[in-house]
């Protein structure tokens, strides 16, 4: 998934929403193998979920739709600046 925050957002929040999150949701997901965020140079973020299968990240993307963590750290983000791609490991 890749982001802004909108102006004037509050990265501090953001940070500390992440970290939460990847605590007490996403690694408490079945099939999760690792979760990173990282911020670009130019102010845009990502995170990037390395899944066991397809099935574990559309689970998981179900359940995250629920979450109130998951939802609040989605609150902080320019969600006219999300956009979420899959790709397919090649080894």
């Amino acid at each position: 998934m890749r982001f802004r925050l909108p102006p004037g957002g509050d990265e501090a929040a953001l940070l500390a929403a992440d970290r939460r999150v990847q605590e007490e949701f996403s690694y408490q997901q079945p099939g999760l193998l690792r979760r990173t965020t990282a911020r670009g140079e130019d102010g845009s973020w990502i995170v990037i979920v390395l899944w066991r299968s397809d099935a574990d990240a559309d689970a998981a993307e179900a359940r995250a739709e629920r979450d109130e963590l998951a939802q609040a750290a989605l609150a902080l983000l320019d969600c006219s600046s999300v956009s979420v791609h899959r790709f397919q490991e090649l080894d």
